[in-house]
């Protein structure tokens, strides 16, 4: 079985922004072939492949597999060094402050955060979710994650955590507790009550994206019920923040969505609350120094009264850490 390697030079990336180059080499990850077979299958000349090898081989992204003896000539066959490639390439900000990436959770507070500590560090969000945003951190393509997910054991995050990262030196530093809940329109003109109304007839309902904490949570409430994901309308609709959620049922588009009521309150929205959960930042430890704004802020006076303005938040626990 072929593997596929992890690209992360921005040379080899810009080199591979030629198409011709690409095909070249997606060319040579489906089988080796010399200068005039691949020039053949493109019509160009042999001549014309051969210029573009040679950059390919000098950034190492293709090498010699064979000299074949053919009568009176020696045919070199080039391949591909994996069978795929996958692109991991962050450009970040020049600035003089320190640039972190967090990858994970959509979070209010978080975005609040990263507003009052902006003249110290530059915290850059990537919603991808509480899972993928672990993954992330796990695979060095961000340096912090932030996290809501419930265990099967009743504990938020650090089963998890404990589960991606076993061989490495981890944080969690807890943001805040937050609850989540039904989100729908003013007065809830639908008369919704909770999860087996996602089975009534109309009703436009929007999801989060898969690897969410949020989502997560759903489908254990809806296996709970007996209740077939795909039976619910609105399903496969997703969306990747809390604040997209709310706006989605705001202009009209879906009539409920499953998020945090600091949203529901901001667009607006009728909301029926259903549990608090911890959210939690998760610091690989040589960061630590590097985000001491970030934790010093997380535990300061000016934090607690900032959250409170978002309804739904409960900060007495924001700043302890859980070291892994």
């Amino acid at each position: 079985m072929q593997t596929i390697a992890s690209l992360s030079a921005f040379e080899q990336i810009k080199l591979l922004s030629d198409p011709r180059r690409m095909r070249i080499l997606r060319l040579l990850m489906a089988q080796p072939a010399t200068l005039t077979q691949l020039g053949q299958t493109m019509g160009q000349s042999p001549a014309w492949v051969q210029h573009h090898i040679k950059s390919l081989l000098s950034a190492g992204l293709v090498e010699l597999a064979e000299l074949r003896f053919n009568g009176t000539v020696n045919e070199k066959y080039y391949r591909a060094v994996a069978g795929g490639l996958l692109l991991q390439q962050t450009i970040l900000p020049e600035t003089p402050l320190p640039v972190f990436l967090l990858a994970g959770s959509h979070d209010l507070a978080l975005e609040w955060l990263a507003e009052r500590i902006a003249p110290q560090v530059r915290l850059l969000s990537l919603p991808v979710g509480s899972l993928d945003g672990l993954i992330h951190l796990r695979q060095g393509l961000c340096q912090a994650s932030g996290a809501h997910i419930l265990a099967e054991n009743g504990e938020y995050n650090l089963p998890t955590v404990r589960q991606l990262f076993p061989e490495r030196n981890v944080t969690l530093v807890t943001l805040a507790h937050r609850t989540q809940g039904w989100i729908f329109a003013p007065g809830n003109p639908r008369g919704f009550r909770g999860a087996v109304d996602l089975l009534q007839p109309g009703i436009r309902f929007v999801n989060r994206n898969p690897g969410s904490g949020t989502r997560l949570w759903l489908d254990g409430e809806l296996q709970r019920l007996g209740i077939p994901a795909e039976a619910v309308p609105g399903y496969e609709r997703f969306v990747k923040t809390h604040t997209e959620a709310a706006a989605c049922i705001q202009r009209g588009e879906a009539d409920v969505a499953l998020g945090l009521e600091a949203a529901a309150l901001q667009a607006g929205l009728g909301f029926l609350p259903l549990f608090s959960e911890r959210y939690d930042l998760v610091l690989p430890r040589q960061y630590l120094p590097s985000l001491a704004p970030v934790l010093n802020a997380v535990q300061g006076a000016d934090f607690r009264r900032g959250v409170r303005g978002l309804r739904g938040y409960d900060t007495a626990h924001s700043g302890e850490e859980v070291r892994v």
